[in-house]
């Protein structure tokens, strides 16, 4: 009963923070869309992402530490209140027609402080209300979560954004923050861990034992550094998507390639859920990952065709949640719970600096070096590969990275402590 009774709040807490964070992706994408159709630049949008990743990045770290020592509904609830009242400011400057860029880079420096407190302790909730033998069931859940917010987010957005611009996307994200605060706030229970009562150790020792620990389990390392190398491509990749789409094509066939990408990922979900415990997690993550950078890219590249585009996200997201659930009952079943906050942050920390990096990375790329690459080469078989005027510089890049993600697959399959840590 004591399991059932848990698993419960988690349901709870799950459903009503997926609602959260599915109002909560609809602001970013139509900010972008808001963004690119302001400045046509792929730099400009892409320093959205970079502005909320760079000081979630740099407090990882000492965050995780003070994560294990607080309370973590507290701290989650605060975190998201200072996320919402950001987009409140928005909103408000929105309605006096004085939204500048710059002002959207310092709010998304700022909640992603927040995020900084509020994933590590999202985290370590999940798992104290999780029965342990729940772990893929758990993961399996969080990936459909994901998947659903990734179909439904772009389609909602571009229609809510077409029909009263950022105004109507931002009281929508506000109303569903309400929702999840609530019931946070009233009805989940999360239980205390002793270690928050009891322990008293100094934050650069705590520091130290989730350095330490990593240092130890060089698999889970290599596993992080793994998809740290995957993060950069596909910052790359999540730069250039919007560049050569909307200029192709438009805003709809943007939201209707990412909405595939949703419906490809609520199938893997489903696929993860049914498909029974692999030998090896780790290979599984590999396999997920290869087929996914081996596929998309290349149909990015060499084809014009948004149904061919459709088929693409299809097949490059379809594995992604069984990568996910895989990874995430690795971690949770590697890592002891009482560092869990800490070790987070660390991997945390690893595993998405790459991502700003790919995002200025990507932007620069297309805006700088591939897009005028292109401009030049009129009439060449380049044109016939990639397409003809802006957003053919973009289609080149894609076939770059595809090579890049194939090779990383490829490379980190071949490390012994990575594939023999489960042994």
């Amino acid at each position: 009963m004591k399991d059932e009774k848990n698993f419960n709040n988690f349901i709870l807490l799950w459903a009503t923070q997926t609602l959260s964070r599915l109002g909560s992706s609809l602001t970013p994408f139509a900010l972008i869309l808001w963004a690119y159709g302001e400045t046509g630049s792929a730099l400009s949008t892409a320093l959205l992402t970079v502005s909320s990743y760079v000081p979630y990045i740099l407090l990882s770290l000492p965050v995780g530490t003070l994560t294990d020592r607080m309370n973590k509904k507290p701290l989650m609830l605060l975190s998201d209140t200072a996320a919402a009242l950001c987009t409140l400011s928005v909103l408000f400057i929105s309605l006096s027609g004085e939204l500048e860029l710059w002002y959207l880079y310092l709010v998304n420096c700022i909640t992603g402080t927040a995020q900084a407190f509020q994933q590590p302790a999202s985290e370590v909730a999940i798992t104290l209300v999780t029965p342990e033998d729940k772990y893929q069931k758990a993961g399996s859940l969080n990936a459909l979560a994901y998947s659903v917010i990734n179909m439904a987010s772009p389609v909602i957005a571009t229609a809510l954004y077409s029909a009263g611009g950022l105004t109507l996307v931002i009281i929508i994200d506000l109303s569903t923050f309400t929702v999840a605060f609530l019931s946070l706030l009233f009805f989940v229970k999360i239980p205390e861990m002793e270690s928050t009562k009891t322990e008293e150790k100094h934050i650069i020792m705590d520091l130290r034992e989730a350095l330490v620990f990593l240092g130890t389990n060089i698999g889970i390392l290599q596993v992080i550094l793994f998809l740290a190398a995957i993060n950069f491509i596909a910052s790359i990749y999540n730069a250039a998507l919007p560049a050569m789409i909307l200029s192709f094509k438009n805003e709809n066939t943007l939201a209707i390639i990412q909405s595939t990408a949703g419906i490809a990922m609520i199938v893997g979900s489903a696929l993860a859920t049914m498909l029974p415990t692999p030998k090896s997690r780790v290979k599984m993550i590999i396999i997920s990952l290869f087929i996914s950078m081996s596929t998309e890219n290349f149909m990015l590249a060499f084809f014009r065709n948004p149904v061919i585009w459709c088929i693409g996200a299809f097949l490059g997201w379809l594995c992604i949640p069984v990568m996910n659930t895989n990874l995430d009952a690795l971690m949770r079943s590697q890592i002891p719970s009482g560092i869990q906050g800490r070790v987070y942050s660390a991997r945390n920390m690893l595993q998405f600096f790459t991502i700003p990096l790919g995002y200025l990375a990507g932007g620069f790329l297309v805006d700088t070096v591939f897009e005028p690459f292109m401009a030049g080469r009129s009439g060449t078989i380049l044109n016939q590969l990639f397409g003809t005027g802006k957003g053919s510089g973009a289609a080149m890049l894609f076939s770059v990275i595809g090579v890049m993600g194939v090779l990383v697959c490829m490379i980190f399959s071949r490390l012994n402590s990575m594939r023999r840590m489960e042994e």
